[in-house]
């Protein structure tokens, strides 16, 4: 396996925000962009995301629209943690 990126979602019920941050404190982090909240299209970006052999952390801030997503990608084999705001 290569190196390993960080993924954020910002998941909302009709679109999910994504920005990624290579491995590495410090590392720079950058927008990948809005994409509809989707199964398919959440699927087609993770595979992209990991292509090269990248592997993949995903970390979204746990509530009703993200739930759905963390099965869907660790039915993918995907590692997905959350965080809720205190």
């Amino acid at each position: 396996m290569g190196s390993i990126a960080f993924v954020g979602l910002d998941v909302h019920k009709a679109t999910t925000a994504v920005a990624v941050a290579e491995g590495g404190r410090g590392a720079e982090v950058r927008e990948v962009g809005v994409f509809p909240n989707r199964a398919e299209v959440i699927e087609r970006l993770a595979g992209k995301l990991a292509s090269g052999g990248r592997g993949l952390s995903f970390c979204y801030e746990a509530g009703l629209c993200g739930y759905g997503l963390q099965r869907q990608l660790e039915g993918l084999g995907m590692p997905v943690s959350w965080w809720r705001r205190p």
